[in-house]
């Protein structure tokens, strides 16, 4: 009997312990949730002396403060809904992303060849092309929501080589990416670049020979920059748009659309700018 009562006694207490300790735990709030991201786009006009330019602005209103501002570049196909789409994921991320035009009056191409003279028309004319990317470049820095001392550029295809090439000119970037971009470029790497730089390209993509990638590891090595180029084994071009399969089988291009490397460059890019900014 006395062992019956010793055993009830000790399991008491040893409830009571229990609950007193369970009652003292802190509550846990399970009722909050991330703030809400709210992302307004607007359409935004600016111009050079000799071109009228039409522009896309993104950022998340219901962040409060500046943050930094990214120029987004086209595809040689010219300021369509893809390059307005990269812009609301900038700015789902926080940033505030303008995706700039280069050819003007937001002119677009329906096929290769007027895509390629487009092209050629804006890289072949370095002053008036750096004209359009300044003047984006003003647009972005005006933005209520912007910090001016943070910038970057990226770009697709032929903008990935004009955002290159504008940092290798000089322009006051903090980083600028490149995805499935030529890296043979009018002005290449020297004493005037000041980002740092992310190239994403395919590693079977026909359009970047192993040449113009040597000169450009070369040239960058050379003056010291910090850099990463990623190639990307069994991609070819135009691996990030959804459009590509499509175009490459309509055109007889060598295009294809690839998720695994689309996800993965778009993640090196967050990490870009997690480390710059």
């Amino acid at each position: 009997m006395k062992i019956i009562t010793y055993f009830l006694l000790v399991t008491l207490v040893f409830t009571i312990s229990c609950k007193q300790k369970a009652e003292s735990k802190p509550e846990i709030d399970t009722t909050s949730e991330a703030p809400v991201v709210k992302v307004k786009g607007t359409e935004v006009t600016y111009a050079t002396d000799s071109t009228n330019l039409k522009g896309y602005i993104a950022y998340d209103e219901n962040i409060k403060g500046k943050r930094p501002g990214v120029l987004i570049v086209h595809e040689w196909w010219g300021h369509n809904d893809y390059v307005r789409e990269r812009a609301d994921m900038l700015a789902e991320l926080g940033y505030t992303a303008i995706a700039i035009d280069m050819y003007g009056d937001g002119k677009q191409a329906d096929h290769p060849d007027d895509a390629g003279k487009f092209a050629m028309s804006v890289m072949n004319n370095l002053p008036e092309a750096t004209a359009r990317f300044n003047a984006a470049i003003n647009v972005l820095q005006q933005h209520e929501s912007v910090d001016k001392e943070k910038l970057a550029a990226i770009g697709y295809c032929f903008g990935g080589s004009v955002a290159l090439t504008m940092a290798n000119n000089g322009a006051d970037l903090d980083a600028v990416a490149a995805f499935h971009s030529g890296v043979a470029l009018p002005v290449m790497p020297n004493k005037d670049l000041k980002a740092r730089v992310l190239v994403c390209n395919g590693a079977d993509d026909p359009f970047v020979s192993a040449e113009s990638i040597t000169a450009f590891k070369t040239a960058m090595d050379s003056i010291g920059a910090k850099y990463e180029y990623i190639a990307y084994p069994g991609v070819t071009h135009s691996y990030t748009s959804k459009e590509a399969d499509t175009n490459g089988e309509k055109f007889n291009l060598p295009l294809a659309y690839n998720a695994d490397a689309d996800q993965k460059s778009w993640e090196s890019l967050q990490q870009l700018f997690e480390d710059v900014f």
